[in-house]
């Protein structure tokens, strides 16, 4: 097989990936463009529960709870404390005796080792039923909502009324519901003596805040038309009924996935239930300033989206998913394999050109300029198109911006940190190989400006 037949081969077929994932960009874009706010509905119509899984978060609890107590004074904040090797849960239980009282909406959920730090959903498993035994067996349940806050976590203060709504909770088959999220330090460089990685830390979170507010709202948007709305991390809100509905006897309604958050959305859909997306409210989080950090934690998502292969078959034989949303999930579980195959295949017509070229250059140079040139441009903007589009989309519609340049400047950046998840894809699956499937926290920013301060002072 000549070279060229073969750079023809490896191009036509990373260029039908790329052609692919352009129309599946098209599809989303659409409904998240057109989508207008929806009421909102009586948050008094339920009761609330946020619980805060945390492991060494003294940096940040302090204001978080703060936050939640006195945004939600009628909610109650279960904050779990994973055993931490800091002063979490000193802070919890002075908190929770202010003003020489105690804080009836206040709760500390205590875990010790071995128990302890062997993952976020066994820590809110233990916060599950910590409640459990807090509400008796005689309370109402059908009015109960769980949110998930990260210890960073900012909830906006409508959350509740937004989540209320008669077409999310105020709908008996909703059994979870998930917040559009936010970065919350887009405008606040990191604490660095160096102008480039100030530039850069802050341009990061900037481009996790397009990430979310754009591609994964969309994304999410969209999937209300397939019934298969997931899950995040960060700003989940679920019905108690519907965690009950498939806990188990061990009362463990959160599995041992590193994406313990989509794989809750695979159980609740597979048990019948319905779920929901609004952009009409939001969390806020910070965003990584870190390069390395967010290798570590994207790497992290990466295995936990591999381990949740193993709910294939789980979700194909479902009668409560349709063929087109099993077909959408299975989608999305396929994503860092496409990423692998990607990362071999799109490379090749390239080095191809380069070795061919280094062999004969006259030859290659007749041939690249008699046409073969418009099939290497196609390649290249239907490669960069499915990003690029985002940068604009970020400037006008979150930003309320017409600086149409700057967007496309985002648009550029922003294909170059999409690229950044065929390196994580790579790790995660070296971590499965190796049978690596610890879960670890990944740092705050105020951690890591605590730690290079006791560098300098030193």
């Amino acid at each position: 097989m000549s070279v060229k037949v073969l750079l023809a081969i490896t191009q036509a077929f990373a260029l039908t990936m790329s052609v692919a994932f352009l129309v599946y960009v098209v599809v989303i874009v659409v409904p998240y463009l057109r989508r207008k706010p929806a009421p909102v509905g009586d948050p008094a119509d339920f009761t609330w529960h946020f619980f805060v899984p945390c492991r060494d978060e003294q940096t940040v609890i302090r204001e978080t709870i703060r936050y939640l107590r006195t945004t939600f004074r009628k909610a109650h904040v279960w904050v779990v404390d994973d055993d931490s090797e800091d002063r979490t849960a000193r802070v919890v239980r002075m908190l929770w005796r202010r003003h020489g009282g105690y804080d009836p909406y206040l709760h500390l959920v205590p875990r010790v080792r071995p128990e302890a730090r062997t993952g976020k959903g066994d820590a809110l498993n233990a916060a599950y039923r910590a409640l459990n035994d807090w509400m008796g067996s005689d309370a109402s349940r059908d009015d109960v909502v769980v949110v998930v806050v990260d210890a960073d976590g900012r909830p906006a203060p409508n959350c509740l009324e937004v989540c209320a709504a008669d077409h999310l909770f105020g709908d008996p088959e909703i059994g979870a519901v998930q917040l559009d999220v936010w970065m919350s330090n887009v405008e606040t460089p990191p604490p660095s003596r160096n102008p480039v990685g100030r530039w850069f830390g802050l341009k990061l979170a900037q481009l996790q805040d397009l990430e979310f507010r754009t591609a994964i709202a969309a994304i999410q948007t969209s999937r209300g038309f397939t019934g298969t709305i997931s899950m995040g991390g960060n700003g989940q809100f679920t019905r108690l009924t519907a965690l009950d509905s498939i806990a188990g006897d061990a009362e463990e309604p959160w599995r041992g996935s590193l994406l313990e958050d989509f794989e809750l959305g695979v159980h609740l859909l597979t048990a019948g239930w319905r779920t929901g997306f609004t952009p009409d409210s939001h969390v806020a989080q910070e965003g990584l300033y870190s390069l390395r950090r967010f290798l570590v934690q994207r790497t992290r998502w990466g295995q936990g989206t591999m381990q949740c292969a193993r709910y294939l078959r789980r979700i194909w034989d479902s009668p409560h998913v349709s063929t087109l949303g099993a077909a959408e999930m299975m989608y999305y579980l396929a994503q860092p394999w496409l990423q692998l195959l990607g990362s071999l295949l799109y490379p090749i017509p390239f080095i191809l050109l380069v070795v061919s070229t280094a062999g004969d250059p006259a030859q290659m140079w007749t041939w690249f300029t008699g046409g073969a040139w418009i099939l290497f441009a196609i390649y290249g903007s239907f490669g960069l198109l499915p990003f690029l589009v985002w940068g604009p989309i970020y400037q006008l519609k979150c930003l309320r911006s017409r600086n149409v340049l700057r967007g496309i400047g985002l648009g550029f950046a922003y294909a170059a940190y999409i690229y950044t998840f065929y390196v994580t894809s790579w790790r995660a699956l070296f971590r499965l190989v190796r049978g690596r499937n610890g879960w670890a926290k990944t740092r705050r920013n105020t951690e890591q400006a605590a730690g290079a301060k006791v560098a300098l002072d030193a």
